[in-house]
């Protein structure tokens, strides 16, 4: 028989033992301890979404930008302080003065922030006069005309100080910084005037033409107002047996005619006084900076554009400094007129007029329901004139005791006849004020101008161009 060779059997090998595990790193550690889930390391990275990727690039772009834009604006302002500072070195009297400017900034019309034109000065324009060591006086006008009215009784009280009719008080004599009115006069034109915006410029140049053209007794507005609402007789007694057309007041009121809004105009040339001027003594020159101020919902593209780009108002800022310091001046260029009527021809119409077409663009930024002020006063006022009878009828009745207080009457007393008055004189003014002040600076206005200013008036200029 015979017999296989058979392989021996083969022996299993034993299984390998498991790998040991591979101790956590420290950073995994520090995790699981810190209470952070380690599975965040293990996530791979990888490229963001279609939309993630879209708000990225518009974040990064906005804030590129406005980086960019806020370092222009720190070297743009650096630039010119730096050609201006080693003005403020140079030694003076210690009793001399520093140079000193008055700035004018009217409250922008429709805006409820009276002090948009100083904030822009104080931010863009300021930063180089202090640089310089120039002092200055600021003048904002919390209601429109406030400038008009501040500058006109500014040059009536100079007026009457030149002529000695007004003499500094003895204290202020007494004073070691006191200085004789030729002293001040030249300080005054060594410094000069800023003028933000060209709404500001427009009540100032009304404010110098009525100061230098009306009396020189001062005059109350109030009591010159209370004159004229004596005579519309709102506040007679009538006889109800007299005819209905003549005993109604506002029948014949001018207080429901617009023609009480030109009375300011109609009444100036009658205020005019005989001892104005021939000629204006010359004035300090002036400084124009540009300024806007945009508001509504239509205007919002623009503003957030004009934040990404504050270095042009930066720019315009330091530059009106530069050329304040620097003191270099010209003619105010205002072109002759044929006639006088010229003088108050259209802003709008194509011409030119020189200074006085300056920052011409800003008027079109004005609200559009600002155009409506006369026709809103209008109806205001006819509201209130209309519940005027009822009110005094009551207070007359009370005072009299023709009849009892009823209960609301004595929790809440009704106005006396006195303090329906003083009402009455109020909003009176607030009105006139409103609308004669939109006319003067309304876009359809041009600026006011008086032909004995073009030797009194000029104005800074650049220094690389010729006085």
């Amino acid at each position: 028989m015979s017999t296989q060779n058979v392989d021996p059997p083969v022996k299993p090998e034993p299984p390998a033992a498991a790998a040991a595990p591979k101790p956590p790193s420290g950073i995994r550690t520090v995790l699981r301890y810190t209470g952070i889930p380690v599975s965040w390391l293990d996530k791979k990275p990888k490229l963001p979404s279609r939309n993630w990727m879209i708000f990225l690039s518009i974040t990064s772009t906005c804030i590129g930008y406005y980086a960019y834009d806020r370092r222009q604006c720190r070297r743009i302002k650096q630039e010119y302080i730096d050609k201006v500072k080693d003005l403020a070195e140079e030694r003076l009297n210690p009793l001399e003065p520093p140079r000193k400017v008055t700035v004018y900034g009217a409250k922008w019309p429709g805006d409820e922030d009276y002090d948009q034109a100083l904030k822009y000065f104080r931010k863009y324009v300021k930063p180089i006069l202090v640089a310089a060591a120039i002092d200055f006086d600021m003048i904002h006008g919390k209601r429109q005309g406030d400038i008009a009215r501040r500058v006109a009784e500014d040059t009536r009280k100079r007026r009457r100080l030149d002529l000695g009719i007004d003499q500094p008080s003895e204290a202020a004599k007494l004073l070691p910084t006191y200085k004789p009115v030729e002293e001040v006069r030249r300080r005054e034109l060594e410094g000069g005037i800023v003028i933000v915006g060209r709404h500001t410029f427009k009540e100032f140049m009304v404010g110098l033409k009525r100061g230098w053209t009306r009396g020189l007794n001062k005059v109350d507005e109030d009591e010159e107002l209370s004159k004229i609402l004596d005579e519309d007789h709102h506040f007679d007694e009538v006889d109800d047996s007299e005819d209905s057309t003549a005993s109604n007041p506002a029948s014949h009121s001018p207080v429901f005619s617009m023609s009480t809004y030109k009375a300011p105009k109609e009444q100036e040339t009658s205020t005019d006084n005989q001892d104005a001027p021939a000629t204006i003594p010359q004035l300090p020159p002036l400084l124009l900076v540009p300024f806007h101020n945009r508001i509504g919902l239509t205007q919002i593209p623009l503003m957030i554009w004009d934040w990404f780009n504050r270095r042009k108002w930066v720019q315009s800022g330091a530059e009106a400094g530069y050329r304040l310091v620097m003191a270099q001046t010209r003619p105010i260029d205002v072109p002759l007129r044929l006639s006088e009527e010229e003088s108050t021809l259209d802003s709008t119409a194509e011409s030119n007029n020189g200074d006085l077409d300056f920052d011409k663009d800003a008027d079109l930024l004005f609200k559009k329901s600002l155009h409506k002020i006369e026709e809103e006063t209008e109806k205001e006022r006819a509201s209130y004139y209309k519940k005027l009878p009822a009110k005094l009828e009551t207070a007359r009745a009370l005072a009299r005791g023709t009849r009892e207080p009823t209960k609301d009457e004595l929790s809440t007393p009704p106005p006396t006849e006195v303090e329906l008055r003083a009402e009455r004189l109020k909003k009176e003014r607030r009105w006139r004020n409103d609308v004669e002040s939109w006319n003067l600076i309304k876009p359809s206005a041009s600026v006011e101008w008086d032909e004995r200013l073009r030797d009194a008036l000029r104005v800074f200029t650049d220094p690389s161009k010729s006085a």
